[in-house]
């Protein structure tokens, strides 16, 4: 159902100058920041445990836990991840562009609630608009005292860096961040030992945040965990952000209480996705990115609830919701997607370096209409070489989950549409080659 839950990290979106410092401290901007300055860190760290804040970048792991894991030392980091750029997402994308002091301000909390002096916010390079009203948010927050030495002179020091990506999808992963954030090359690094919490930026211990992640902080920091964990159900509390993409009439961004809304509400509410265009049937869709299993209309019923959407076989992962209608062609977008992955993979691990391109060749093949009975098997096979089982969460044989995510697309799209890619290879064509 459509809940009546207050807008967290969208409040300020829609209004004319969102991003300016100027609008935001005309709408409660950096009380948050205040509130959690008046008590101690550990006071705001246990508030934010007790909201039960997942991270909203895709691993979805408890906000307030990973920053229990954040070992003591003389120098630690904190580092905001904005590199956004799964296909379909894009939900950090309208935080940093139309609401930049709320990332700001988010970013500072957390840094207080783990005493850290110095925070980066690594934003993807290709968000020039983005970057620009970061930086200037930044600027405006040394110029309020917000950042910089004594903060509201409460004793507390922070310097904030706002850091442009290279443009590759990997810097998503977040040791291969840190790696790009040092000047290194994108390569995810090997967990253990390299967990950013022990061994992270410049081999100190590092908290890595989703930028949504960090922009509930100051909402939590005014109102209270309790209040943020009233929302929602279980484990997956408060609201949030979701892409709504694909053959929809409304395609776009929505704020929603977890697990009380279904995808059933958010396809079809006129409020929401209004539908599907053109009033086609739904054939399928994705429920989490592209990296996640695809979901068929028996699921449509499924709440917005990280543990049940688990349970059912895939992942709300970066909260981008595509559509896919009777028009479209299942082998397509099941190609389009594991070209994607084959061009983004950073080459460092054999199964994804090797495994992406090859799979890339035979999807393009069978889409073509130049493919073979067998080449369905020989697309499974390989997946079962990169994710052995080819099941979800996907089994390693990679540093990262970006290979082993791969084979997701191609799976689902062979056990559910099995038929279609018989009749490309039958007919040598694409059945549906004038549509979508």
């Amino acid at each position: 159902m459509i809940t009546d839950a207050p807008p967290i990290v969208t409040r300020r979106v829609r209004a004319e100058g969102s991003h300016t410092i100027e609008q935001y401290l005309a709408t409660g901007g950096y009380d948050g920041l205040r509130a959690a300055l008046a008590r101690s860190p550990e006071e705001v760290r246990e508030e934010v445990a007790k909201a039960s804040l997942l991270g909203r970048g895709g691993a979805g792991f408890p906000a307030g836990r990973k920053w229990s894991m954040l070992a003591k030392a003389e120098t630690t980091y904190l580092v905001v991840n904005g590199d956004e750029s799964e296909p379909a997402t894009f939900k950090d994308h309208l935080l940093v562009e139309r609401d930049p002091n709320q990332v700001v301000e988010g970013a500072i909390i957390a840094a207080y609630a783990l005493q850290v002096r110095q925070a980066f916010i690594f934003c993807r390079g290709e968000f020039a608009l983005g970057l620009e009203r970061l930086q200037q948010a930044c600027n405006d927050a040394y110029a309020i005292g917000a950042l910089g030495s004594s903060i509201f002179g409460s004793g507390f020091s922070l310097d904030l860096v706002v850091h442009p990506g290279a443009g590759a999808y990997i810097c998503g992963e977040e040791t291969a961040l840190l790696e790009s954030l040092e000047g290194k090359r994108g390569f995810p690094r090997i967990k253990p030992p390299y967990f950013p919490a022990a061994i992270g930026l410049y081999g100190a211990p590092t908290v890595v945040n989703n930028v949504e992640t960090v922009s509930n902080l100051p909402w939590i920091a005014v109102h209270g965990g309790e209040a943020f964990a009233a929302l929602g159900e279980g484990s997956s509390t408060g609201t949030r952000l979701f892409a709504l993409s694909g053959r929809v009439v409304r395609p776009g961004w929505y704020e929603l209480e977890m697990a009380k809304t279904t995808f059933r509400d958010v396809i079809y509410d006129p409020s929401l996705g209004g539908g599907i265009a053109g009033g086609a049937e739904l054939k399928a869709f994705i429920p989490g990115g592209v990296s996640a299993p695809w979901f068929g209309p028996e699921h449509l019923d499924l709440g917005l609830d990280q543990d049940a959407v688990g349970a059912a076989g895939s992942m709300l992962g970066s909260g981008s919701i595509v559509v896919m209608d009777s028009t479209t062609c299942a082998v397509r977008a099941a190609w389009r997607i594991t070209r994607f992955f084959a061009r983004e993979s950073c080459g460092q691990c054999t199964p994804c370096r090797e495994g992406s391109g090859w799979l890339e060749k035979v999807m393009a093949r069978i889409e073509s209409g130049d493919g073979r009975e067998e080449d369905l098997d020989l697309v499974m096979d390989a997946c079962d070489n990169i994710a052995p089982g080819v099941s979800w969460p996907p089994q390693q044989t990679t540093i990262c989950v970006l290979g082993p995510s791969i084979p997701s697309s191609i799976a689902s799209a062979i056990r559910m549409f099995r038929d279609e890619f018989l009749r490309h290879v039958k007919d040598g064509a694409c059945p549906m080659r004038g549509d979508r």
